[in-house]
């Protein structure tokens, strides 16, 4: 492995760092780890949120370039507004009540599989960028695979320090009891809006309709 493709490489983590707090990243993310009870919980939440996002992106990437094909604008324009609805519904449904503690108990993976499931249309959402970007930066299929790999490590990495700082007021107990519900709220409505932004910048800004009528 040659030194010029490490530094490709430790540029692959970098992004990949970056490309986790990206807004929709962060805004969707934030609707689950705010409303944990635990900072390890917490933190968890954007680790599986990067497996999901990882795994998808290494899926898709691999078979995409393997193929020599490429991912068309309005499939990847149309995986982009799934990231749009997702938003919005993940706002909503941050203002349902919380669970009783037997109920949550029962489901204690359900927040991490919420995650997972997050991270997955997220990288959905992101493979045709993806791919273009590993195309254009590597010179083979193992090279692919490598840069990949990082790039995930990366997002998964970035995700992980947003999520612990988000779950830092957990830290402070009763405290912080009374803010909680604003953080719900809060963390709600900015979904919603930028869920209901997200969606119109696919649909009438960057053209999706134009492409799916034309």
């Amino acid at each position: 492995m040659t030194v010029n493709f490490l530094s490709v490489l430790f540029f692959g983590l970098i992004l990949g760092m970056k490309h986790a707090t990206e807004p929709d990243h962060v805004i969707a993310v934030s609707t689950i780890a705010s409303r944990t009870k635990a900072l390890k919980k917490s933190s968890l939440t954007g680790v599986y949120w990067g497996i999901g996002h990882t795994l998808t992106l290494l899926v898709i990437g691999m078979v995409v370039i393997g193929f020599k094909t490429t991912i068309s604008e309005t499939v990847s324009m149309t995986l982009e507004l799934f990231v749009g609805f997702m938003l919005v519904l993940l706002g909503i449904l941050s203002f349902r009540p919380n669970q009783q503690k037997s109920v949550h108990k029962q489901n204690k993976d359900y927040t991490h599989v919420k995650s997972l499931i997050i991270g997955f249309i997220h990288g959905l959402a992101g493979s045709a960028a993806m791919v273009l970007l590993t195309m254009t930066t590597v010179e083979n299929y193992f090279q692919a695979f490598l840069y990949i790999c990082i790039f995930g490590v990366g997002t998964i990495i970035g995700m992980f320090c947003f999520t612990t700082i988000i779950g830092l007021p957990f830290v402070f107990g009763n405290r912080m009891k009374k803010f909680v519900p604003f953080i719900y709220g809060i963390a709600g409505v900015i979904s919603i809006l930028y869920g209901i932004y997200y969606i119109y910048e696919i649909i009438i800004k960057d053209g999706l309709l134009d492409l799916i009528y034309y």
